[in-house]
């Protein structure tokens, strides 16, 4: 997902980008279900959108002189696959950047474009778990559990995207063009921003907490009479509101709760004390109460509530695109909102090979070259 995601992040932000797929069946998550209208990947219409496809088979020669004069157009590329792939292709940043000097090239692997794990394939999964994730996620003394999203694959493809701007500025002033280099290993390691902290000053491994924060009480899931809720309390001034929502204002002057670094020591204790209270009443009760003294809090969603929070649909998050065949589809609004350039939103992912021939046109290719591709193998059309 990270090449994907990265570019449908710089769609999103307002880029012509071209999927370049394979055009025996395309990009393999165009075969993962759920399907929509019998045959259409659910998942491919909201990951590609606002792309154009090119249904182009790289391995001939053909083919690359085709990748070629769209790379001679392009501003930049992005690929996710594994180190050696294109330049075995002949495809890889040295190639193409002798020729196009400005070229920006993103490549997101598993491991990195060098090192001893470089050659080695890499999923999401294996990411979560070389990167220290999988030994933090969930309950204490349970089996490894991985991020219930490819939190390793999506963050890469932000770096991949953020990297990309930021390299677009850079040519601005320079006229030159870089290779970017991003990995779900180094994204997933990136985000141990607590666990560096506690390993490095103390020495301590992390371990999994649950839903507790590492350096904050209480700032957890709570049990109440009809399930969980969310609360985070840590200060002083939420700590002693807090106590009083709960009728303990006694706990204020606990010596074993005086301040955030006694009540994380003390923690296993501090929450029985709370859930004993928590349990006697529902989620919406308790919600209700620790709002009204701005008690940050909140419900604990599943997707089904999610997809239809109304926050969110007052905030537009989840409109409806164009689809060639499946009409108008749901997608995920992008979360960047820019006041005077926003993001659009202007087509659901692509059928495969849709527009081949309208981006070889823009390449040079006539008619008659496209009719002969066609024929050859090369390309493909919807």
């Amino acid at each position: 997902m990270a090449g994907p995601f990265c570019a449908m992040q710089l769609a999103d932000l307002g880029a012509d980008v071209v999927k370049v797929e394979n055009p025996d069946g395309g990009d393999l998550v165009r075969e993962t279900g759920p399907f929509l209208d019998g045959h259409v990947s659910s998942n491919f219409v909201r990951l590609n959108r606002n792309k154009r496809s090119l249904a182009l088979d790289l391995k001939s020669p053909a083919g690359k002189e085709v990748f070629r004069r769209l790379v001679a157009e392009a501003d930049i590329v992005v690929e996710n696959l594994r180190p050696g792939t294109m330049a075995a292709l002949g495809l890889d940043y040295a190639k193409l950047a002798s020729a196009r000097p400005e070229l920006i090239y993103v490549a997101a692997s598993g491991w990195g474009q060098d090192g001893p794990y470089a050659p080695r394939p890499g999923l999401d999964i294996m990411a979560q778990a070389m990167s220290g994730l999988m030994t933090i996620t969930g309950e204490p003394d349970r089996p490894p559990v991985k991020v219930g999203v490819p939190v390793c694959d999506l963050v890469c493809a932000l770096y991949g995207a953020l990297a990309a701007v930021s390299a677009l500025e850079a040519r601005r002033r320079t006229g030159r063009g870089q290779l970017i280099d991003v990995s779900l290993f180094e994204a997933g390691v990136s985000l141990a921003i607590w666990e560096a902290g506690k390993y490095f000053a103390t020495g301590e491994v992390p371990k999994p907490q649950g839903s507790a924060h590492q350096a904050s009480a209480p700032y957890q899931a709570l049990r109440s009479a009809d399930g969980y809720f969310t609360v985070g309390a840590a200060s002083p001034k939420l700590w002693e509101a807090f106590c009083r929502v709960l009728g303990r204002e006694d706990l204020i002057g606990d010596a074993r709760f005086a301040d955030n670094s006694r009540r994380m020591a003390n923690r296993d204790t501090l929450i029985g004390l709370i859930e004993r209270i928590t349990v006697e009443r529902p989620t919406a009760q308790w919600i209700e109460s620790l709002q009204r003294e701005g008690i940050p809090c909140a419900a604990i969603q599943t997707y089904d509530q999610v997809f239809h929070d109304p926050h969110l649909a007052a905030r537009g998050f989840f409109p409806k695109v164009a689809h060639p065949v499946l009409g108008a589809v749901e997608q995920i609004a992008s979360p960047m909102r820019l006041s005077d350039t926003p993001t659009r939103l202007e087509r659901a992912g692509p059928l495969l090979g849709e527009h081949t021939r309208e981006v070889l046109a823009e390449i040079g290719y006539s008619a008659a070259d496209t009719a002969a591709l066609v024929s050859a193998n090369v390309v493909r059309e919807s």
